[in-house]
């Protein structure tokens, strides 16, 4: 089964949830193939549908004098950065077609996270199926989740801290949880990391774990398929 993958670089956070928009709707028509893009965010804060803004700490004054604005979105789970260095990826997928419920398509996700920070780096990760979703190295989350499903067709994904800037991770409480931290491979690994060669590494691990072939397009003909959609 093939899936379109689209590494699209740094892509405003607003441009590219339209895009994700445009996209699904052509996706439930049956229109185009099931899409994975690859991108990193200018620094963002977002809430999902169990978003509490209290759960963003920092002062507004703060926020504003640092760019930084907050979009509500319909993914799954409370708050969230994103952020240069941050590798996020949107798999837009008709889930009855891959024949995987809601759960077992999470639970994928972060088992392909698990088994590229083993074979890769040597990094013991973990899920916590009892308390929380994601991937964790300790107590550390280093890649959220939260999705949103429309009529069978998954939009919102992943964010794999990479060289990530974990400071600005201050401004809010990551997820709603208070009682743990977040983590990066920078900070694991003590130096930054090519993410152009991690870009394709997770499409690699994503195709395997979901049983894909993974086409390679790029962003010029990505949106010359939405537009002719």
């Amino acid at each position: 089964m093939k899936l379109n993958v689209d590494f699209l670089g740094r892509i405003d956070y607003k441009e590219a949830l339209e895009l994700q928009g445009q996209i699904l709707i052509l996706r439930q028509k049956k229109k185009i193939e099931n899409t994975l893009l690859i991108l990193e965010h200018p620094p963002v804060i977002t809430l999902g549908r169990r978003g509490v803004h209290s759960n963003i700490i920092a002062p507004a004054a703060e926020l504003d004098a640092n760019g930084i604005r907050i979009y509500e979105v319909s993914r799954g789970g409370d708050v969230t950065y994103h952020g240069p260095g941050q590798i996020v990826g949107y798999p837009i997928i008709d889930l009855k077609e891959i024949n995987k419920g809601i759960k077992e398509f999470v639970w994928g996700i972060e088992e392909l996270f698990i088994r590229l920070l083993k074979n890769e780096f040597d990094i013991a990760a973990r899920r916590d199926e009892k308390k929380y979703t994601g991937v964790w190295v300790g107590d550390d989350k280093i890649t959220a989740i939260g999705i949103a499903v429309k009529h069978w067709v998954t939009m919102h994904g992943f964010a794999f801290n990479v060289n990530t800037n974990l400071e600005h991770f201050r401004w809010i409480n990551p997820c709603g949880i208070t009682d743990r931290g977040v983590t990066s491979l920078e900070k694991l690994l003590g130096c930054s990391q090519d993410l152009d060669r991690l870009n394709k590494i997770i499409a690699d691990y994503f195709c395997e774990q979901f049983d894909f072939e993974p086409e390679i397009i790029d962003r010029r003909n990505s949106w010359e398929s939405v537009r002719s959609g």
